[in-house]
Order: C-alpha cells, then structure tokens, then sequence
C-alpha cells in the first residue's frame, strides 16, 4: 500500500481503492465514498454523501440533461441516486476498477464502461455533462481528461468538478502526515483553472465547501470512534484505523487553517 500511496499511477489508484473502499463502506453504511456535505439537517455519513450528490446535481443543471458521464464513478451510489432523481437522463458510469463497476450489476438506464479517464470512449460532440464528483484528484494526466471531456461535450453542456484541494504548495511542512495518506494528486485551484483554460474551458460558478466537508466529517468519525473502531478492526488490521484516526485529526487542523479546501466548479467552453 505505501507503494501504491507514492507511485499513483491507475493500476496504484485501483488497488488502493479496492483494499481500502471497504473502510468507508463500513465506517458509513452505505455504498457511497465520497467525504459528504455536511449541514444541520445532515448529520450522519450517508445523509451527508446524499447531500453532496444532490447539490452537485444542481451545480450540473441534471434536471435539463440527458446524456450524462461519470467519470471515477465508484461503486455507482451517486449514478443510481441521480437516476432516481431525475428519470429522464441516460447515464454512463467510466471506471477503470472493473471489480467496482461488476459489483453494481445490471442498473435501469444506467451503462457501465471499464475505461481510462484520459481516453473516453464517445463520440464527439455526444454529451451534455461531464461529472467527475471527487474523482478528477486522481487522473493522470490531468489535463488529458479536460481535453477529452471538451472532445465529447455539446457546445451548450459543461464539466462539473467535485476535487478537494490545496491552498499552499503541497508539501510535508504544508499537509503533513496527508501528504501520504491523502493517496490522491494535491492541486490548487489556481492550477486547476490554468489546466481548465487552456483547454478553452471558463469556470461559470465555483462554491468552496471545505468548512462543510473536513471538520464535520472529522467529528462525527471521533464522536463514534469506539463503534467504528469495532468495525473497522474486524476487517483490517489495528494500524489502518490509527492512521484513518491521525490524518482526520490532520484534516480538520488544515481545513480549519485554510491550508486545505474543497470546490465545486462549473465549466463551460
């Protein structure tokens, strides 16, 4: 795993998700492995990770879709949340871990394709939104899935980024112990939209939503941390719940020092 966690290329990016999805699946409950947006009326992981999936479904304008990517889907949770909500879209999750993508089984308009971000398998000028929903941290490169996406988007759509991301240069002295466990590329939002608007992308809307994501993340996991830890320690060995324990400790202390945020960004060609 600490090879995986340094190397980061794709085959890296799937093993760690495959050894370690199943730590968030049973500290949450549910199928969904993104960190959640937090409020007063979302109090619990799953409410929260629902949440995050609905505000970002505005922010994609999915209500006026219809053919729709996403990209590093996971185990599909948002996919199916999304088709529910709004049945008149065709959506075609792209994942590289094909063990994620088996798992999900036949869905109601709902495609699964075992596929590289950097190389999308659609037509030009065949899609009306492109969602990578806390996923795009982990394509490389980077850039290469920005100019797909402007391949395959309608003029009239846009790509949609949930990515957490760093305010200073991303560092041991900066991130800490994150620096290791955060297993995913730390780019700032400067970099971000230097990548974006070479590519002919312009952001249209960017919401920051960290004081939402890390610290009430952070607590609810230490508030139940004797319950978790019960669970976690049935499936994995003592260390993986001491260092989850440590780098959410991390997570807030830089969330709340603004060293670390997360976007949500619109962007259109």
């Amino acid at each position: 795993m600490l090879l995986w966690t340094f190397r980061r290329n794709e085959k890296d990016v799937v093993n760690l998700y495959t050894t370690l999805s199943p730590v968030m699946q049973i500290a949450t409950g549910g199928s969904m492995l993104n960190f959640g947006y937090w409020s007063s009326d979302h109090t619990d992981p799953v409410s929260a990770q629902n949440n995050l999936c609905l505000i970002f479904a505005e922010l994609a304008e999915l209500s006026s879709a219809k053919h729709v990517i996403d990209v590093g889907s996971g185990l599909s949770a948002p996919s199916k949340l999304w088709r529910d909500k709004f049945p008149n879209i065709d959506l075609y999750d792209v994942n590289i871990n094909f063990n994620q993508l088996h798992s999900s089984g036949v869905q109601k308009n709902i495609e699964f394709l075992n596929a590289t971000s950097t190389k999308l398998p659609f037509a030009n000028d065949s899609i009306d939104r492109v969602l990578a929903l806390e996923s795009a941290q982990h394509f490389k490169p980077l850039s290469d899935f920005i100019s797909e996406s402007k391949r395959i988007l309608v003029k009239s759509g846009f790509l949609a980024l949930a990515i957490p991301i760093t305010t200073k240069k991303s560092s041991y002295g900066n991130l800490g112990v994150l620096k290791f466990t955060w297993s995913s590329e730390h780019y700032t939002l400067d970099f971000l939209k230097h990548l974006l608007n070479s590519a002919d992308f312009t952001i249209s809307e960017e919401q920051f939503i960290g004081s939402h994501v890390y610290s009430p993340l952070a607590d609810y996991y230490f508030e139940n941390r004797t319950r978790l830890k019960k669970l976690i320690l049935a499936n994995y060995p003592q260390y993986v719940e001491k260092i989850l324990f440590k780098s959410l400790l991390k997570m807030k202390k830089l969330s709340e020092e603004k060293t670390i945020d997360y976007v949500l960004l619109k962007c259109r060609l």
